[in-house]
């Protein structure tokens, strides 16, 4: 076994791929490790490249299509076969030479994950820090799991952790609290962060709207996951005081001679509130239907192409 896997999502990185190569080999020359690089759906020539440059070290999974970057991290930590598991962007922004180190306090200081904390962080102040810090807090506060960079890739896990993690849809943010829900200990580090040189960035404002929803299923499935009638439970009960309520009030009104027929009050009341607790549940039990469907099957929610294996040079 191995003593590292390190897995790298890769989408149109072509510019990337040979110094990506060079710096993982420098970083990681004194330790025993693989080198799995996910392709999710690149349309330029980041296979090509990583195919030319792979050793014995190296095995490429290749998607059929882009399944996003939570998809990548989850075949290649599937595919893993060390004893930690380390995931790093392929961007270069994270430095492979903080690995090294964050996998000596993970064995010294005995925690189960250690992630990453971008110091000086290399990005745009106002598409990319500022909303990452509203988003760190708002995580912090609500799931109670108090790390102060969610968003760096740059980790160390053990392989046990990372391969219980149930990464599904766009959750890769959300790692240090399915960690925590798995009862990892987990520490921050402070890590290195450069500015982007190749390429363009993936991300952009738009994933706020993703990030809300996707808590919104955390705090369920951190909170409510073997106990969901308790929120629901809870809802119904307060839905159904306030109908009770409402129609207490219009049947005083009727009884005092008041006309109640042409009030919308009752009827607008019972539709919102109905048709909000609809959604919210219908979106919570098809994820846990969806999750049951994988698991259950050992189905996964990717198609891998081809595997490609590097020889001896």
């Amino acid at each position: 076994m191995k003593k590292l896997s390190l897995v790298v999502p890769m989408m149109n990185e072509e510019d990337n791929v040979e110094p990506l190569f060079k710096a993982v080999r420098e970083a990681l020359k004194d330790i025993d490790y693989e080198f799995i690089l996910v392709d999710d759906g690149s349309t330029d020539n980041t296979v090509a490249k990583m195919k030319e440059l792979a050793d014995e070290r190296t095995k490429i999974l290749v998607f059929n299509y882009n399944c996003g970057q939570t998809q990548a991290m989850a075949a290649g930590i599937e595919e893993a076969t060390g004893e930690l598991i380390a995931t790093i962007d392929g961007d270069l922004q994270n430095d492979p030479t903080d690995i090294p180190l964050m996998i000596e306090k993970l064995e010294k200081e005995g925690w189960d994950v250690v992630a990453g904390r971008r110091l000086k962080r290399q990005d745009g102040l106002f598409l990319r820090k500022i909303p990452s810090k509203i988003a760190n807090w708002i995580i912090r506060k609500t799931t109670k799991v108090y790390l102060n960079d969610y968003g760096c890739t740059l980790k160390v896990y053990k392989s046990d952790v990372a391969k219980n993690l149930g990464l599904y849809g766009e959750l890769h943010r959300f790692i240090p609290v399915l960690a925590k829900m798995y009862g990892a200990k987990i520490v921050e580090m402070d890590v290195k962060h450069h500015p982007r040189v190749h390429g363009e960035s993936k991300y952009g404002i738009g994933r706020t709207f993703k990030v809300v929803s996707d808590l919104l299923l955390m705090l369920f499935m951190q909170k409510y996951k073997t106990k969901p009638m308790h929120l629901f439970g809870g809802l119904g009960v307060a839905s159904f005081g306030v109908g009770v309520i409402i129609n207490f009030y219009l049947l005083i009104l009727k009884l005092f001679g008041n006309s109640i027929g042409g009030r919308p009050l009752l009827t607008l009341g019972i539709v919102l509130i109905l048709a909000g607790i609809q959604l919210i549940t219908t979106g919570f039990l098809a994820e846990l239907i969806m999750r049951t469907y994988y698991e259950s099957q050992n189905k996964t929610p990717y198609t891998i192409k081809e595997k490609f294996v590097g020889k001896n040079r």
